[in-house]
């Protein structure tokens, strides 16, 4: 399994507000998206992430989103080495996810930027 990177995942209260910010720390402009009514923007190594507190709950429950070259076979590796899949692979707007628990309890997306 080829791991190409990792993004921090941040809950914020107006995405709208924090865009700005984060779009001249990171030097970029974000990638903006929609999620199960959760408004999502990725500027740089940063997912920026706001909407219903109840989605937003769920999504804190993830330390972060590390990015593989393919997500069928981290699912594989991950499984191997004891990690519970908790859900996906599934097909995203820019790819493929995955959710794992490691054996030592923390909880990580996996994405790639496959067509599924």
């Amino acid at each position: 399994m080829e791991i190409l990177g990792a993004t921090l995942r941040v809950c914020v209260d107006d995405i709208e507000a924090a865009i700005p910010f984060y779009e001249r720390l990171a030097g970029g402009r974000a990638l903006r998206f929609e999620r199960a009514g959760v408004q999502v923007a990725a500027v740089g190594c940063f997912l920026l992430m706001s909407g219903p507190e109840a989605e937003l709950d769920v999504l804190r429950k993830v330390a972060a989103t590390i990015a593989v070259k393919d997500v069928e076979e981290a699912g594989r590796v991950l499984a191997e080495l004891g990690a519970d899949i908790v859900a996906g692979p599934l097909p995203t707007p820019v790819g493929r996810n995955l959710i794992a628990r490691h054996p030592d309890g923390a909880v990580y997306e996996y994405a790639d930027r496959l067509a599924g």
